[in-house]
């Protein structure tokens, strides 16, 4: 049998730094150029700071660039901050946002190889091959999380199953009879999955799924191992958001030490999200993106809003790429409760340790008599649920306290019914934020 390769393409992502520094320049500056010609946009943002492309000499003096943010994308909607004419734009994608109309991004041919490759490079590092049968449960349309793995997935040379999200019964089913080896989705949904197959007395062992690749969503450790133990599969995390490219900005080999960023495509920076001003190696921060290749869309330094660190010692699997840790939240996501910042996968982390809990919680705001209350609304199984009153406050109890432990906050723990908490199979609403500004 053919050996395969367990990195995509060495010659990118084994690149020594110094290597890698100098082809990031090169393509910041050639990106700079073609932005300040032909995105207004920046146009405008580099008059306002009296910068001229031709001024950059060094990597260092990119701090000294404006940001983009998702507002300048709503106020250039649908295509003001295209880069090319709509001619060369082959495909269309959007991110559904908050308030207001999506964001809309766009790719030319070029722009869809670049994407299909960095696809293919995760999914090799999370030890996919030709071999396998991708089983892909996100939702085919203007969300680029399908397509992005489809096309990766292809390029490798796998089977692919398009089956999209939604219907789980059949999801199972499609897993059973095709044989799907790896299984494409959120992590909620594939604990989701996972509650399907213990009603439905599925055992992990009979299917054939050995690799999950999961994103979209932040997700705990813990929820890794619970994802892992009920489904049988290598849980490995990838990063990538629409504005940028899609799925493929990131993800994780088999050491599970950290995100591949590559940095062949993408310039990372880490700032604080109140000052903007860019920490030091080491720091956690605001994720901060600048693409480097990209035609139609491209991005300079564009604000995340995603915690995370970065990592710059070259990984035991080889790769020189610096290594993204689990986003912590969204700086905008985050709760501020009594001055205490809170991120629902800090409390997730507490719940998985507490024997009894399910992995279906949900975290509840109020404002009462002007103080900020955080109820935490957590599954538990039917023994819990249904024992006497004693042994349930002994729950609450341990919970609260471990929560406060971890969070230095005082909480209230609500015990929920089991399967009570609504299933996504998207993204996963933790946070109902019910405070009056």
């Amino acid at each position: 049998m053919e050996q395969q390769p367990t990195i995509w393409n060495p010659v990118a992502e084994c690149m020594p730094r110094e290597e890698l520094l100098t082809l990031q320049l090169g393509q910041l500056q050639q990106t700079l150029m073609r932005v300040a010609e032909n995105v207004p946009c920046y146009q405008g943002k580099f008059k306002e700071v009296g910068f001229n492309p031709g001024d950059l000499k060094d990597l260092s003096d990119l701090a000294n660039l404006p940001f983009t943010t998702k507002e300048d994308l709503r106020l250039n909607y649908p295509y003001g901050m295209f880069a090319v004419p709509m001619r060369d734009v082959v495909r269309i994608h959007s991110s559904s946002g908050t308030t207001g109309k999506p964001t809309v991004v766009g790719y030319t041919k070029a722009d869809l190889a670049s994407w299909t490759e960095l696809v293919a490079r995760f999914m090799t590092a999370a030890g996919v091959t030709n071999e396998d049968i991708i089983h892909i449960a996100f939702g085919y349309g203007l969300f680029t999380g399908a397509f992005g793995l489809h096309y990766g997935s292809e390029a490798i040379g796998a089977s692919v199953i398009p089956i999209s999200g939604g219907n789980t019964d059949k999801q199972l089913m499609i897993m059973q009879d095709y044989r799907s080896s790896v299984l494409v989705c959120t992590p909620s949904y594939a604990l989701t999955i996972a509650d399907r197959m213990e009603k439905q007395g599925i055992a992990p062992e009979s299917l054939a799924l050995r690799v999950g690749l999961f994103g979209a969503e932040p997700w705990s450790e813990q929820m890794r191992v619970e994802i892992e133990n009920r489904l049988g599969v290598i849980a490995t995390d990838n990063y990538g958001l629409s504005e940028v490219m899609g799925p493929g900005v990131a993800g994780e080999c088999l050491c599970k030490a950290g995100m591949h960023l590559a940095e062949d495509q993408f310039i990372a920076e880490i700032i604080d999200p109140d000052t903007c001003e860019v920490l030091p190696e080491g720091s956690v921060g605001e994720l901060v993106l600048t693409s480097l290749t990209k035609q139609a869309f491209p991005m300079i330094r564009y604000r995340t809003r995603d915690i995370t660190r970065l990592h710059y010692e070259t990984c035991d699997c080889g790769r020189t790429f610096a290594r993204m840790e689990k986003t912590r939240g969204r700086s905008d996501d985050m709760l501020i409760i009594k001055g205490v910042n809170v991120f629902p996968t800090q409390i997730e982390e507490v719940l998985f340790q507490i024997e009894g809990c399910q992995p279906h919680y949900q975290l509840v705001v109020e404002r009462e008599n002007n103080q900020d209350k955080l109820e935490v609304q957590v599954e538990v199984n039917e023994k819990i649920f249904f024992d006497e009153m004693k042994q349930q406050r002994a729950f609450v109890t341990e919970a609260e306290k471990k929560i406060h432990s971890a969070l230095g906050l005082s909480v209230k723990v609500k015990l929920v019914e089991p399967s009570s908490i609504t299933r996504h199979e998207g993204k996963a609403c933790r946070v109902f934020d019910n405070r009056k500004n």
